[in-house]
């Protein structure tokens, strides 16, 4: 994934074009915590991007501006001692509330949340409890993969694992919003790395059986000067000029388009070089 290509996208929309560095960390938690405790779908990562980007008013606090005192005496949240609602109120990138769910975290991270609830505010615990308990359905026994997956993308919906249906449609429309900017990123698709030196020059050997002596001998200097190189591969090179060119790295790192571009080039250096060499050459004698 292109992580420089995300930020960028997503600074514009729904960031307003400014990106703090808080936010950064947010999301980058979330994909760690996704790559761990997700499945790699990239239309659930988008909703949970979307969710957490509405619960922690755009990555700006892990903690909810409300008291929490509305929750007191919550019996639906486990809120049974007096000082429950405060004490339990809204924390992290999902903002889990209520003495249930801080004991049922409590007992999943092996961390003493219900001793120290301002621990569910650290980033990384944060992000867990996000992606986790979206994905398994421990908040409202309802999980992400009811709605997302195996053909159906029911954004609006897939509310329904954190808090029924409250702001559901402006949560979906994040999710669309984070899922354009991991489109744009190549979410989907692995990375390439670059090519060994032998596979492209094997490839133009193979290629250039029947060139003329002149181009055949063009082409076996460039496969003794990448040789020579060991290691200055011509992946990278390509992969920097290709933003420049309108290309993309995701297939102009494979050997079949490397080897037609070590050719091309070689046919037009031999080209040039017989042009010279004739032009150059001493007059006949005889």
């Amino acid at each position: 994934m292109d992580h420089a290509a995300f930020y960028k996208a997503v600074r514009s929309r729904p960031f307003g074009g400014s990106l703090s560095q808080r936010a950064v960390d947010g999301m980058s938690a979330l994909f760690t915590a996704f790559s761990e405790y997700g499945d790699g779908d990239r239309r659930k990562l988008a909703y949970i991007l979307g969710t957490a980007f509405h619960e922690s008013d755009r990555f700006k606090t892990m903690e909810e501006y409300a008291s929490g005192a509305a929750y007191e005496g919550r019996s639906d949240l486990g809120n049974t001692q007096t000082g429950d609602g405060k004490r339990y109120k809204g924390r992290g990138l999902v903002q889990v509330t209520g003495r249930r769910n801080y004991t049922d975290w409590a007992k999943r991270l092996k961390v003493d949340l219900v001793g120290n609830p301002e621990l569910a505010e650290t980033t990384s615990i944060a992000a867990r409890i996000c992606v986790e308990g979206m994905m398994l359905g421990t908040f409202t026994g309802k999980k992400l993969p009811d709605y997302i997956g195996n053909g159906k993308v029911d954004y609006e919906s897939a509310r329904r694992t954190v808090n029924g249906t409250d702001r559901a449609d402006l949560i979906a429309g994040y999710a669309n919003v984070f899922d354009k900017a991991l489109v744009l990123a190549h979410y989907d698709k692995p990375s390439s790395a670059p090519m060994a030196l032998s596979e492209p020059v094997e490839a133009v050997q193979t290629a250039k059986a029947g060139l003329p002596a002149t181009i055949a001998g063009v082409s076996k200097a460039i496969g003794a000067a990448q040789g020579a190189a060991k290691g200055a591969a011509v992946g990278p090179a390509i992969a920097l000029l290709a933003p420049k060119l309108g290309l993309f790295p995701e297939w102009i790192f494979e050997p079949a388009y490397q080897a037609a571009i070590l050719l091309v080039g070689g046919v037009i250096v031999a080209s040039v070089w017989a042009f010279v060499s004739t032009y150059r050459a001493p007059p006949n004698e005889a």
